[in-house]
Formats: C-alpha cells, structure tokens, sequence
C-alpha cells in the first residue's frame, strides 16, 4: 500500500499545486504541510478532511486505500470535456406526429439520457408531421410539464384522450386555438370555443433522441 506522503505528492503533481498552493487553500501552516509531504506525520481527520476538497480527491485514497492509480480526474483541469451524467426518465407512451393516437401510459417503462435534459418524462414520436422540426418517427421527445407554452413552441397536447406533438398558437382575443405541424403535407388543427374544454397540454418539447 502506498504512503500517505507519496499519495499527496501525486495528487499535488496532477492539480499542478505547490505546498504553498495548498497551505492557501486549506489554511494549513507551511511548517505543518512540509511535514506532511515529507512523511514525518500523517494529518489528524480535520486536517485530511481539507487536504482531500483542496485536491479533488478521496480521503482513503489519500491514505494510501483503493487503486494504486493516479487520482480522480479533475473536471476543471479539462474545460473540453465534461462528465455525462444519466438519468432515468419515465416513457408515457407514445404521441403522435400525424393524426392524434391514443396516448398510452406505462409508468414502469423508463429511458436512460443525459441528466441535464430539464424534462419530467418522455414520449415516442410516431408518424411524420414533425419532420420539419427534425423529430422523426420512433424518436423519444423530451417532455418538460407545464400547462401553457408560448406562441410557437412545440409541445406534447391532448384531445380527447388522445396525444399529439405540433406548435402550438392561441389566439386568446378569440378563443381560438391552433396545432401546427412541421411538414406541409398536413393541415393545422383548428379549434375554437367550447372545443377547447376537451385539449390540454401536458408540456413542452425540451428535447428529443433518436433510440431506433
């Protein structure tokens, strides 16, 4: 198992930091520290403590514990890259870009995608009225909940119990509302007054992902 002393000065070497470097961030003396990076003493649990945020590493690492391996990469040593982080997002079912289908729900289905995706659950696209929004048939539409979106915003609707993925424009002086497809092979779908009681929108499109 490798020192402590010798785990310091790799994890000092990667972070290209200096004793004094290190001293300034953890609040640790210079006298304390050389005496760290020179193995004459082993740091109390406070001390590891500040000494393992400083350097982005693990306390037990530090000890001389896990892999025998350079330390964790720091994310910000590489501003090019980032980490990815996946989230399990519920799929509802499917939606249709074309005529509206019957929205189907399955709670127990799930999609894996990037965790930064601000969305609550997930559709898949079936037909080809959104084409033009580049969302093709079979593709998983990300769906953010919200009961309004703005003029012109893509969002998942219902009509009827039945779902459908087109921009949405409501015309509020006259009650009129319109889904608007992404290919012009199809008409909008128009609606006025007392129809309205019958649509809701369930949110906005924040994303999609061909899965096919």
């Amino acid at each position: 198992m490798e020192t402590f002393h010798n785990r310091l000065q790799q994890a000092m070497q990667q972070k290209h930091m200096t004793q004094s470097d290190l001293c300034a961030k953890t609040g640790i003396s210079r006298s304390t520290m050389s005496q760290y990076c020179s193995g004459s003493f082993r740091p109390k649990e406070s001390k590891l403590r500040l000494l393992a945020k400083a350097l982005g590493v693990k306390e037990a690492w530090l000890l001389g514990y896990d892999s025998p391996e350079e330390p964790p990469v720091s994310w910000e040593d590489y501003p090019n890259l980032r980490p990815i982080q996946l989230k399990r997002f519920p799929l509802l079912g499917e939606i249709a870009c074309g005529e509206p289908i019957f929205a189907q729900e399955d709670r127990e289905t799930f999609l894996i995608a990037d965790a930064e995706i601000a969305a609550d659950f997930c559709l898949l696209a079936r037909g080809d009225s959104m084409i033009g929004a580049r969302i093709y048939d079979g593709d998983a539409v990300f769906i953010r909940s919200q009961p309004m979106v703005e003029n012109g915003e893509i969002a998942a609707v219902i009509i009827d119990d039945e779902a459908t993925l087109k921009r949405v424009y409501y015309d509020r002086a006259h009650a009129r509302l319109q889904l608007v497809p992404e290919n012009p092979a199809y008409s909008p779908l128009v609606y006025v007054g007392e129809e309205l009681d019958n649509i809701r929108i369930l949110g906005k499109a924040v994303g999609f992902m061909s899965i096919f």
